[in-house]
């Protein structure tokens, strides 16, 4: 079982590509999603309150996810703060979903873990391979409007990450997303082409390369 890690920055495609992995077959895990079933944990929810008061909870007892954003993407201690609430235990699902996984008869199966702060966190090392997703910032830009999103909101995300030419370099596989989805999808099987003979050929010699829990 090989276990690669999907990046790239905000409005640039990620869960698109994530649902083109799956569709060719790779088992996936969206970490975003890991994070919206922890905001709704009850200790977790404490902490939250512990950390950032009332004013990020909606009077139904919930998160507001707006009044958080507004203040994580704001003050950097902030993000760090509830980075270090989330973080640890987004891994430790990771793994348990790992675990399950393997225990599934997964080898020579390829699994995808978008993670957005691959990069930022130093999460790197956990994973056999790395792919960055990637637009220009002006077309994650409009994207991002046509979705609603506010473009003062959308660049102070953006500025919170590292630049993405960086990410590009850092990463063993990059997928240009700016084009059409013919496009994109183009270069998603010829990438995942390669994972699977990489995970067959750790099969046949006995290897796995899952997730590194001791980073």
């Amino acid at each position: 079982m090989l276990v690669a890690a999907l990046t790239g920055n905000y409005g640039m495609g990620k869960s698109t590509v994530l649902k083109m992995f799956r569709d060719l077959g790779a088992i996936t895990l969206d970490a975003d999603k890991v994070v919206d079933a922890l905001l709704e944990d009850a200790a977790v929810l404490r902490k939250v309150r512990e950390s950032f008061g009332n004013a990020v909870f909606s009077k139904g007892g919930g998160i507001d996810r707006a009044a958080l954003a507004a203040i994580i993407f704001r003050d950097k201690e902030e993000r760090d703060a509830l980075e270090g609430i989330l973080h640890p235990l987004v891994f430790e699902r990771i793994e348990a979903f790992l675990e399950k996984t393997g225990e599934r008869k997964a080898d020579g199966k390829v699994v995808i873990v978008e993670i957005p702060l691959l990069f930022e966190k130093g999460y790197t090392r956990r994973f056999y391979r790395k792919i960055t997703v990637y637009t220009d910032e002006e077309i994650a830009l409009k994207r991002l409007g046509k979705k609603g999103i506010a473009r003062e909101m959308a660049m102070s995300r953006l500025e919170a990450q590292i630049p993405i030419k960086d990410k590009i370099r850092m990463a063993d596989f990059s997928i240009d997303n700016s084009g059409t989805q013919g496009e994109t999808e183009r270069q998603v099987r010829e990438i995942y082409g390669k994972l699977l003979a990489d995970s067959k050929g750790m099969r046949e010699q006995g290897l796995t390369a899952g997730l590194n829990k001791d980073e």
